[in-house]
């Protein structure tokens, strides 16, 4: 068995927490889930746009799951690393440093560990 990387660790771990959330608070998961679901379908914006942006949020919010679980959504959806680092400078010119301290450690490492894992959702 392959040992997980920070990555794969972090994302096993928001599903693990979300999963004993939804145990205890199914009204409320149910409804965020079903809501989440609705806003990241395809519509006018692409599935991969819609990767992007929140990918571009999670690093402004300095959301550490998020910036993850948004570049792997990202990855999943045909983002190049060209995308993921065009994101980065975007979300750097409002967040400033902090912004892009989350987005050289962080989105980099995420998109070495995930750019040649199989892609599972």
């Amino acid at each position: 068995m392959d040992q997980q990387t920070y990555t794969e660790a972090a994302i096993r771990e928001y599903k693990e927490g979300l999963g004993i959330f939804t145990k205890k608070m199914p009204k409320i998961a149910e409804s965020y889930n079903s809501f989440t679901e609705a806003c990241f379908s395809e519509g006018k914006i692409s599935q991969k746009e819609k990767q992007m942006i929140a990918l571009g949020i999670s690093i402004y919010a300095q959301d550490e799951y998020c910036i993850i679980y948004h570049t792997k959504g990202c990855i999943d959806q045909g983002c190049s690393e060209d995308e993921i680092l065009e994101v980065v400078g975007v979300s750097a010119a409002f967040g400033g440093g902090a912004a892009m301290s989350q987005a050289v450690t962080l989105v980099q490492q995420s998109i070495e560990e995930l750019k040649n894992k199989p892609q599972s959702h």
